[in-house]
């Protein structure tokens, strides 16, 4: 049993940065890779960032690429989403996620069967 607990939401103004945290609970033996995903209403839960965990590879989806810094700091097994010169739409309410996956679809949403209750981030002057 994994449980994600998300955490660093807020408001801020474009240009501006947030860190975004998931604690994540219990079992490692469960899953080998954590992501962030997004999601505003109306429209589909979408791939930010995700990591192989430990030490393997990062990917980003284009709109997070050079601004956006996915980690994981294994000594507190709490995943991180650094989000600088955030923009208006940048905001969505943010997920983290778990799963056990191969090599391939590691930002796609059915990939993961565990999420967090996600934390709002509204970007707006």
């Amino acid at each position: 049993q994994v449980t994600l607990a998300e955490s660093g939401g807020g408001s801020v103004q474009p240009g501006g940065s947030l860190r975004l945290s998931c604690v994540v609970s219990g079992s490692t033996n469960s899953w080998n890779t954590l992501a962030w995903f997004r999601q505003t209403p109306g429209k589909e839960r979408e791939g930010v960032a995700a990591i192989r965990t430990p030490g393997g590879g990062i990917w980003y989806e284009n709109p997070a690429q050079g601004r956006f810094t996915i980690a994981h700091d294994t000594t507190k097994n709490t995943l991180y989403l650094q989000m600088n010169n955030l923009k208006p739409e940048d905001t969505a309410t943010y997920y983290c996620a778990a799963g056990l996956l191969g090599d391939s679809g590691l930002l796609e949403r059915d990939q993961y069967p565990t999420w967090g209750q996600g934390t709002q981030v509204t970007v707006s002057s």
